[in-house]
């Protein structure tokens, strides 16, 4: 028992047994002759990755089974998380009486206003959390806090960035922002909340860029959250234009007429991989097979015949690309050169439930196995031990390794000025993949410092 004592009232911690070698009964038991001692009793269940479990494996209200037995045996009030994010299902858990009080931890890092925008009815403006557990992450890695949803999450005291409130504008500029995925939206949402006049343009059909794709694949829906938020905030932003199916050429830029231009143009996965020292192809000699990456899969470009899944990214987009294709009743390998599957997904508490789920699919897996050649017929593996070498039949491979920031739009507008930026009429910048291909929270993050740090003066020391 955790007990925790104020000046007028006690609170205690009790934990419910999740491992099937501990008897649920006997706490319960315990738990009936304490019942009525503390004012109010917060619940948890001894399944750390249950509690904290991410989105694609844990569903809303995860603990209501064992709250609602507490609850019953008890009349003081009972507070519990549960991964909670819909005020729908808040609402739910008090109104059917499994508990008194939302536990909300993650919730309120995506939006520390959460409670008060319920209480105002402003359910659009809420950041819900997507279960991404990048909060969590940096925990694990022991740096500083960072949220998918809420870019200002870790920043409020060292950089001064209110989570609601934003700079005034410097000046009566216009600013184009090329790319809807996660960096250009919020970049886009931020910069019209100081005042500028904004213009968003991308060449795809809809918002959301990379986010929309990784969307759709298994398990993945609740990231959508990350375009909807910011969609629905441009509704409230007379100042901020969008325009959808508008690929733009470094002439139509420079004609376009704008103070300041934000390329967020994203990244591409690589068809090859990187040996530690260079990127190197896995193209057999004498051979010219056909190498998929994520970015196929997701535009439905599948492969057919036994496939092979290299993964070398570590995290999430190995075991669902995976997933995708075993659904599809395509026989897969999941083939990794580190020791475990998903390896940095161990910094999210998911990296077992990968392994748990793919397993549970018939996914076999392959692992400390680097992926040296393939031929269209064979793919050859070298063993990170011992170095000794295997071969496999494979009809294909999709390599899920590193990404290629898509910057030749950059580029060619540097071309028009001989490669020197001061003869440009606007200040041109970089955000997100397009500059340095990371995780979606890093995207959002650049394009709210792009947003913030515009025509101010920067300390460039500051950390």
């Amino acid at each position: 028992l955790e007990v925790v004592q104020g000046r007028c009232a006690v609170a205690v911690r009790y934990s419910i047994p999740a491992a099937p070698h501990q008897d649920p009964d006997d706490l319960v038991g315990m738990f009936s002759q304490i019942a009525e001692l503390p004012d109010l009793w917060d619940i948890t269940v001894t399944d750390y990755a249950l509690e904290m479990g991410t989105a694609r494996f844990v569903q809303e209200a995860s603990n209501q089974l064992a709250v609602t037995k507490i609850k019953s045996l008890t009349s003081k009030p009972v507070v519990s998380v549960g991964r909670f994010t819909s005020p729908d299902t808040m609402l739910k858990q008090i109104t059917s009486g499994t508990q008194d009080f939302i536990g909300a931890a993650r919730p309120s890092i995506a939006d520390p206003f959460l409670p008060k925008k319920i209480e105002e009815g402003r359910f659009e403006d809420i950041r819900e959390c997507i279960g991404c557990n990048i909060c969590y992450a940096g925990d694990t890695m022991g740096v500083a806090i960072r949220c998918t949803q809420n870019p200002s999450m870790g920043e409020e005291w060292r950089k001064g960035w209110h989570p609601e409130k934003m700079n005034k504008k410097r000046s009566d500029a216009s600013v184009l922002v090329v790319g809807a995925g996660p960096a250009g939206l919020e970049a886009t949402r931020a910069l019209g909340l100081r005042g500028y006049r904004v213009t968003l343009a991308d060449a795809g059909t809809e918002l959301g860029g990379r986010v929309s794709r990784e969307a759709a694949l298994p398990g993945m829906s609740e990231y959508i959250r990350v375009r909807d938020y910011r969609a629905q905030q441009f509704h409230k932003l007379v100042n901020v234009e969008v325009y959808l199916e508008s690929l733009l050429s470094a002439k139509d830029v420079m004609e376009f007429g704008a103070d300041h231009v934000a390329l967020a143009t994203g990244a591409a996965w690589r068809q090859d991989r990187f040996n530690g020292e260079t990127y190197v192809s896995i193209v057999a000699e004498g051979s010219n097979p056909k190498i998929l990456t994520p970015d196929d899969i997701m535009e439905g470009r599948l492969p057919s015949g036994p496939t092979l899944v290299y993964d070398e990214d570590n995290y999430y987009m190995g075991g669902v690309i995976a997933e995708k294709l075993k659904s599809a009743g395509i026989d897969v390998t999941f083939c990794t050169p580190s020791e475990v599957v998903s390896e940095w997904a161990g910094k999210t508490s998911e990296r077992w439930r990968i392994r748990a789920h793919i397993m549970k699919l018939g996914i076999k897996t392959e692992l400390a196995q680097a992926l040296t050649a393939f031929d269209g017929k064979t793919v050859t593996l070298i063993c990170q031990f011992t170095g000794k070498e295997k071969q496999m039949p494979m009809h294909s491979v999709v390599m899920v390794t590193q990404r290629a920031p898509r910057d030749e739009l950059y580029h060619n507008i540097l071309a028009l000025v001989d490669g020197e930026p001061d003869k440009l009429p606007f200040t041109l910048t970089r955000i997100g993949d397009c500059e340095a291909p990371a995780i979606i929270a890093a995207a959002t993050y650049a394009g709210h410092r792009y947003a913030r740090q515009l025509e101010e003066d920067v300390d460039l020391d500051q950390p």
